[in-house]
C-alpha cells in the first residue's frame, strides 16, 4: 500500500517507523532460530539417567471431547509429569482413569476453560492450588522429588488471554507475580504452562529477567503450539522455563489432539555439580520491577471475572 503512495514525507516517516518496527521484531524473533546461539545447552550424557526426566504439557480445550488422541499420545511418549489446561469434570475423569500409573496428582477441574491438573509419576510435595490474582483462576505450586533424591520447585499457570476488547493486565500481572515469587528461589525451578503470550513479547522478556529463568527454546526454534488448526496462523503460546540447573535432552510439539493448542513435550537433565552452573539471563532492572508491581497492584485492585470464562460453554 505505501509503494502506491507518491514519495515524500508524508509516506517516508510512517514507511521508516514501519521498517525500524519490524526490524525490531525481527531481532527478538531471530532468538528462536537455529541461527541464534543455544542459551540452554543440550545435555550430552546418559538419557537413561536418574537426573532426567519427562515432561508433556497440553492445553485440551475444554469443549474438546476427542479424549483418546490425548491419551494415545501420552502413553507413547511416557512423560513423568504431565500438566493439563482447561480441565473439567469430565475430562479429569477421562484422564484419570487412563493416568492410572501415575501415583500422584493436584487437581483442581473447573468448567470457566481454567481449570488444571497435574499428575505425576514422582513424588510430589509441598503441594499447593493457588489463586494469585482472581478467584477463579488457579495455578499450582508444589515441589518434585526427582529421581536421585533431588527436588526441584514446580510451577504451573495458565493466565487469562489476549483480547481486542479488553486490557491485558490481569495476565500480565499474573505472569510478573510468578517471576517476582521464582527469583529467589534456591532450589531448581520449572515454570510450564499456556502462558497465552508469544516468547518474544515485552512481557515475557520481563519475566524471564525478573525471574532469572531461561528459555530452552532460544537457538532452537519457536515451537509453535497454538492454533492447530490453522498452519498459517500459529505462535509459541505453551513455554516451559527453568533456572540453570537443567540442560535440555529434547524437546518437540506432539501430534494434533482436537484442541486449539498442540502438547508439548519436554526431557531435562538436572546438573550433577553446582560448578557446571551457566545462566545467560539478563538482570532485572528497577524498571522491570516497578512495572511488575504496579501491574500486580492494579489488577489486585479489580474485582471481576477471567476473560472467557463462558467461551467453552456455549
Amino acid at each position: 500500500m505505501l509503494l502506491l503512495l507518491p514519495f515524500g514525507a508524508s509516506i517516508a516517516l510512517p514507511g521508516l517507523a514501519l521498517l525500524s518496527a519490524t526490524v525490531i521484531q525481527l531481532a527478538h524473533i531471530a532468538r528462536f532460530t537455529a541461527v541464534w546461539p543455544r542459551t540452554v545447552k543440550t545435555f550430552k550424557g546418559d538419557p537413561s539417567d536418574t537426573k532426567t526426566f519427562k515432561v508433556l504439557v497440553s492445553n485440551v480445550k475444554q469443549s474438546n471431547r476427542d479424549y483418546n488422541r490425548l491419551i494415545r499420545e501420552i502413553r507413547e511418549n511416557d512423560p513423568d509429569l504431565a500438566l493439563f489446561m482447561e480441565v473439567d469434570e469430565e475430562w479429569l475423569a477421562a484422564l484419570k482413569d487412563a493416568l492410572s500409573q501415575f501415583a500422584d496428582s493436584v487437581e483442581c477441574p473447573l468448567d470457566n476453560s481454567y481449570g488444571m491438573a497435574l499428575f505425576s509419576k514422582l513424588e510430589l510435595q509441598k503441594k499447593s492450588v493457588r489463586f494469585l490474582l482472581n478467584d477463579r483462576i488457579p495455578s499450582f505450586d508444589c515441589t518434585v522429588a526427582l529421581r536421585g533424591g533431588e527436588k526441584c520447585r514446580l510451577i504451573t499457570v495458565h493466565p487469562e488471554p489476549p483480547v481486542p476488547t479488553d486490557d491485558t493486565v490481569g495476565r500480565d500481572a499474573e505472569i510478573s507475580l510468578v517471576g517476582l515469587d521464582v527469583r529467589d528461589t534456591e532450589i531448581p525451578v520449572i515454570v510450564t504452562g499456556d502462558l497465552n503470550d508469544v516468547a518474544w513479547s515485552r512481557t515475557t522478556r520481563r519475566f524471564l529477567r525478573l525471574s532469572g529463568l531461561l528459555d530452552p527454546r532460544e537457538g532452537r526454534g519457536q515451537f509453535n503450539s497454538f492454533d492447530a488448526r490453522w498452519f498459517f496462523l500459529r505462535w509459541p503460546l505453551d513455554h516451559i522455563f527453568h533456572s540453570a540447573h537443567f540442560r535440555m535432552v529434547r524437546m518437540k510439539r506432539l501430534a494434533f489432539v482436537g484442541s486449539d493448542h498442540f502438547p508439548m513435550f519436554y526431557e531435562l537433565a538436572l546438573l550433577r555439580r553446582s560448578s557446571d552452573l551457566e545462566s545467560d539471563s539478563e538482570d532485572a532492572t528497577v524498571d522491570d520491577v516497578e512495572e511488575a508491581r504496579e501491574l500486580i497492584d492494579t489488577e489486585k485492585k479489580r474485582d471481576r471475572k477471567p476473560i472467557g470464562e463462558d467461551w467453552e460453554n456455549g
